[in-house]
């Protein structure tokens, strides 16, 4: 394959399907791969992680959106959150949302999933819409829980969310901007009702976030709806793809289904081998704030990186039998959640919800079977289905 005219803003068709494929041919070939003067592409784990480590790249994204977007809504909140943002605006509102997402947090939140899970499995019949009826749930009602939004009022959050993340696609059509902007715009105006109703009524700090992050007097109004919308962006999209893809490697490999079954205490390795198999964010970027080696190449100051976090999972440098899905796998030090600082914060939030979607799953139904053809999503940032229809039987 010949990759030296590789883009992102033009992949090929069959990418969608299968993306791997061109990012091995990167990594043998090109692995840091000019995609346009002064932006590249890295395909090696190795030299993802040193970007990750690296104290002069920089998460910032004011240069590289100011272009994309404009003066907009979308570029307002992609520049506030949390996730495009370097110290000390990140390590102080980290710190805000770290301590509601603690493990002691988390371990509180686990009933509640269990009995949400069991909920929507009592709906499942011949021909269920996985991802509609159970792996876009399963986020939403958490994230809801942690923001004490009134569960009445949820029904826009998911439709919110794609359409702001799909924003961050490489070349995003007219209809997808106009989409994001105006539910940026949405949920602003929905946070603004209820912050002002939280301020008069405040729930309890330790379990409410939307509570927590409108009593501390260091972050501002903007920064609190644009920081409350990341959480939900950010929750729903990575936990949603990770069981949608999951349950799919599971049904290609129905050998590891079967293993999981027999010893279900491999669930945890299960979940980090989804992660690194079919992860749910495939690329990540970076700006140089000063020159950087890497690759045998220097790249200037100013240099945009894509780190392809789904070619770096799959680098058979790293990962004996790469292309094997093997749900014990260990070690498994894949990069689908990033790595150091700005790590997802709420990775172990979308563990404990796969792990509990899974445990409940496999125990309630001991068949269970596509029922008709996928549909992929077609973007390249993130790696997920629209639709999973399966059947499952007891």
């Amino acid at each position: 394959m010949d990759i030296r005219g590789f883009r992102l803003t033009a992949v090929p068709e069959d990418f969608h399907d299968d993306p791997y494929r061109y990012y091995a041919a990167l990594r043998e070939q090109d692995p840091v791969h000019e995609l346009e003067p002064g932006s590249f592409f890295l395909s090696r784990y190795d030299d993802v992680v040193a970007v990750y480590r690296h104290p002069g790249a920089s998460s910032d994204k004011k240069i590289e959106f100011k272009p994309k977007f404009g003066a907009s809504p979308l570029y307002e909140h992609h520049t506030t959150s949390l996730v495009f943002n370097d110290p000390p605006l990140h390590t102080r509102v980290r710190g805000l949302l770290m301590r509601a997402l603690n493990q002691r947090a988390i371990a509180r939140m686990e009933a509640g999933v269990v009995v949400l899970v069991d909920r929507l499995l009592d709906g499942f019949g011949r021909e269920t819409d996985f991802i509609e009826a159970f792996a876009a749930r399963i986020p939403v009602e958490v994230i809801g829980n942690l923001l004490d939004i009134p569960k009445d009022e949820r029904g826009p959050l998911r439709a919110w969310s794609l359409a702001i993340l799909s924003g961050l696609e490489p070349r995003p059509t007219a209809a997808m901007l106009e989409r994001g902007n105006s539910a940026v715009e949405q949920f602003k105006q929905y946070l603004a009702r209820l912050v002002a109703e939280r301020r008069r009524k405040p729930g309890d700090p330790d379990t409410d976030v939307l509570t927590r992050l409108s009593q501390d007097e260091t972050i501002g109004a903007l920064e609190l709806y644009h920081n409350c919308i990341f959480l939900l962006n950010a929750g729903h999209e990575t936990t949603t793809n990770l069981i949608g893809n999951g349950l799919w490697l599971l049904f290609q490999n129905p050998g590891e289904m079967a293993r999981l079954r027999i010893e279900p205490a491999l669930l945890p390795s299960a979940i980090e081998e989804m992660l690194r198999y079919e992860g749910p964010i495939q690329l990540n970027n970076r700006r140089l704030l000063e020159p950087f080696d890497i690759g045998g190449m220097r790249l200037p100051a100013g240099s945009l990186l894509t780190l392809g976090i789904g070619a770096a999972n799959r680098d058979p440098i790293q990962f004996a039998a790469a292309e094997r899905f093997d749900v014990g796998r260990r070690p498994n030090r894949h990069v689908a959640f990033g790595h150091g600082d700005h790590a997802c914060a709420g990775m172990n939030v979308a563990r404990m919800e796969a792990r509990i979607a899974f445990r409940q799953l496999l125990a309630r139904f001991p068949r269970i079977e596509p029922a008709g053809d996928p549909e992929r999503d077609r973007r390249i940032r993130f790696r997920g289905f629209r639709k999973l229809p399966v059947s499952a039987r007891v």
